[in-house]
């Protein structure tokens, strides 16, 4: 229904066999969480791309997808080359750096310490992982959702795949929404395509920054004040009405004149 949208593609695929998911876990020494294990057990990934029309041509736009369980591979284990001492995605590791700092998650290290899948190529921009941060001595159990920069940084996404899930789907699969999670933002392209097909998401930090720009500011306390009134002298009033004040004018009127016939008379 949006405008310019077309070629809405969906790929449906047959749901991953139980033992597929067992062999993995096996391999990884590593139990799948229970949402992201029901999601692959009702379908083996997941792929919906859109592509907008410009001068009535059609352009990959929207790419929305999730690995299959053969796809779901670690990360940092292998190395970047083929030498023998080529380096690897561990050798990046840096016990200088800060973790945890405040209310910041750990991140995820390259080394032994961690086991890291990727979910999401996100076509090149970068990738989204299926994170275990504590695999010594023992893998634990809980898990997270990263994003992984092209200069390889790490961006805490969600707790969760189901919430993960959620974000993908509201997002449109819009090229390099996962960096409205980091710190520097979507780039100016991406902004314009958010702004075309989902302005709400990407004004959202926009809003609760200048949340105060719509509240009223109205101060009970100098509305509703006392006010010490001046009060008005009113002119004092003639104790008589003005219908008393006439007769009485033209009885004393009639006195005088009477008066004065009396007198005339003598």
């Amino acid at each position: 229904t949006s405008p310019g949208v077309a070629e809405v593609t969906f790929v449906e695929k047959e749901p991953a066999e139980r033992h597929t998911i067992v062999s993995w876990e096996q391999k990884n020494s590593c139990v799948l969480p229970e949402d992201l294990k029901n999601f692959y057990l009702m379908t083996d990934g997941f792929q919906m791309t859109w592509s907008v029309k410009t001068d009535d041509t059609p352009m990959p736009l929207g790419s929305m997808v999730i690995n299959s369980v053969s796809k779901l591979c670690r990360l940092g284990g292998s190395s970047m080359y083929t030498l023998p001492s080529a380096p690897t995605l561990a050798d990046l590791e840096d016990d200088t750096d800060e973790e945890g700092n405040g209310d910041k998650p750990e991140k995820p290290h390259f080394d032994s310490r961690s086991l890291i899948f990727e979910l999401d190529p996100c076509n090149g921009n970068g990738k989204v992982c299926l994170v275990y941060k504590h695999a010594e001595p023992v893998v634990s159990p809980d898990t997270e959702i990263w994003f992984l920069d092209r200069a390889l940084y790490w961006h805490f996404l969600t707790k969760t795949f189901t919430a993960y899930y959620r974000l993908l789907i509201t997002h449109l699969g819009l090229p390099q929404w996962q960096y409205a999670f980091t710190s520097y933002g979507v780039s100016p392209q991406a902004k314009q395509w958010f702004n075309m097909y989902k302005p709400i998401t990407i004004n959202t930090a926009l809003l609760s920054e200048e949340a105060d720009s719509f509240v009223n500011k109205l101060d009970p306390n100098k509305v509703f004040k006392s006010k010490n009134k001046t009060p008005v002298l009113k002119k004092k009033q003639p104790s008589q009405p003005p219908s008393s004040q006439k007769s009485h004018t033209s009885m004393t009127s009639a006195k005088t004149s009477s008066l004065a016939g009396n007198s005339s008379r003598k």
